[in-house]
């Protein structure tokens, strides 16, 4: 028999009492918030390590170049078994765990990726790898970091994680470059794939904490310095197409090569590599040696003192310097080993806009440098938007806004006839397959 009216307004008006609404709300967003704030000293203490750890193997380098013969290969083997042993799912660069985490639904395989031990053991690895040279960025692996500390604050209210998880990776985005709109954006163009009207207000608010956060201890500032490139159109023009032509296919088969590799090499190469990993880790390491011997130590680690050296027209541009950080990059990154891929790609576009501008030297270096960094950026993450807003916010140039555009259009056109799928998604896949395949046994 149906309710009587009064009654059933009574029960209606307990479901919805607004002083227990308002206490749900702000609950919800002090999780943000705090949450926030963790990721933001995170990103920073990473950022500090990471400088300190390249420091040491710089300095290691100073008693003999040859030293990183022996210290590449045996570091890199060290970092991969304690990836693939001590630390499970801290390997690569990070993003491919946060998005396989929102999309797997069993509460401990979604844990098993993005747990404070994960983090953990992502940090430990992440400094043996640039303590070793490794051409990884720290940038990937704080998107990691962040998505696994506002997972912890999300035992608190377990019905947002996905939400959490998205604001904790576009926070460590944000807080990593000092890129509050690069953040936002990477959260909807790369981590969500889509816009969640919802939860957006609590995104912005985790990566205001986040940046709040950084800018207290770091205070303001711009990642690669500030820039006043510009490029007149009589000069230099024909640049853009040619720069998304060459990053666009450079990153796009950066990326169809670490695909195959996690998929598995067909045949006895990668019936090889299955059986002896860590042996393969250390044969990269030897690769990422000679290429750091070759570009005469340019090739080690993040590549951010190069690029902007570059960018700023503090050093003469190699012509060798993009090949072998690229085949750097590619080594690091099929090792097994963790680290982002953010930071070294852009070293490689510094280096690709470098090569062409001395092909054009009428127009501006620092200009073509910027292009370049758009356009490989783009070629790898397959991710125009973020790309150029990242690479604008970095260096507060916005006069360079339009050619940047076009080379991430251009870019991310040609990157996709090389490579179907985007990096991250497709490492993303193999996550969740296997998390299906665990399930099941």
């Amino acid at each position: 028999m149906p309710l009587p009216l009064p009654a059933l307004q009574a029960a209606l008006r307990r479901l919805h009492d607004p002083s227990r609404g308002r206490w749900t709300v702000w609950r919800r967003r002090g999780l943000f918030v705090a949450g926030g704030i963790g990721v933001g000293l995170a990103a920073v203490l990473m950022a500090m390590a990471a400088d300190a750890a390249q420091a040491v193997f710089r300095h290691l380098l100073t008693l003999s170049p040859a030293l990183a013969l022996v210290l590449c290969p045996a570091g890199f083997a060290l970092a991969a078994w304690l990836a693939r042993t001590v630390f499970p799912n801290s390997q690569g660069s990070g993003i491919p765990q946060v998005i396989a985490a929102r999309a797997i639904t069993d509460a401990g395989a979604r844990h098993a990726l993005i747990s404070l031990r994960v983090a953990f053991g992502k940090i430990v690895v992440m400094l043996l790898g640039l303590l070793c040279g490794a051409s990884v960025g720290r940038e990937g692996p704080t998107v990691q970091v962040g998505a696994a500390i506002m997972a912890a604050f999300g035992r608190l209210s377990p019905e947002r994680m996905r939400g959490l998880l998205l604001a904790g990776g576009a926070a460590g985005v944000a807080a990593a470059f000092n890129t509050p709109l690069a953040g936002i954006l990477f959260a909807i163009e790369e981590l969500g794939r889509a816009y969640d009207r919802s939860g957006s207000g609590l995104v912005v608010a985790t990566i205001v904490a986040a940046g709040l956060t950084s800018l207290a201890i770091l205070g303001d500032y711009s990642y690669f310095g500030k820039t006043e490139a510009r490029l007149p159109l009589e000069a230099g023009w024909i640049a853009v197409p040619l720069l998304g032509v060459v990053g666009g296919l450079a990153g796009g088969v950066f990326s169809r090569i670490v695909i195959a590799v996690a998929r598995g090499l067909p045949g006895r190469a990668g019936a090889w590599i299955g059986r002896h990993a860590i042996l393969f880790a250390a044969l990269c390491g030897l690769g990422l040696a000679l290429c750091g011997l070759a570009s005469g130590g340019s090739a080690y680690g993040t590549g951010y003192d190069e690029a902007r050296a570059i960018l700023h027209g503090q050093e003469a541009p190699r012509w060798d310097f993009a090949p072998l950080k690229f085949l750097a990059t590619v080594f690091s990154s099929i090792s097994g080993i963790p680290g982002g891929l953010f930071a070294p790609s852009l070293a490689v576009g510094a280096g690709l806009g470098a090569e062409v501008a001395l092909l054009l030297p009428q127009a501006p270096v620092g200009a073509l440098v910027l292009v370049g960094m758009v356009a490989y950026l783009t070629g790898v993450l397959q991710a125009p938007i973020t790309a150029f807003v990242i690479v604008t916010e970095m260096t507060q140039d916005h006069a360079m806004m339009i050619p940047l555009m076009l080379a991430a259009l251009i870019a991310d056109a040609v990157s996709k006839l090389v490579c179907r799928h985007g990096l991250y998604h497709a490492l993303a896949e193999l996550l969740v397959r296997q998390a299906a395949e665990a399930e099941k046994r």
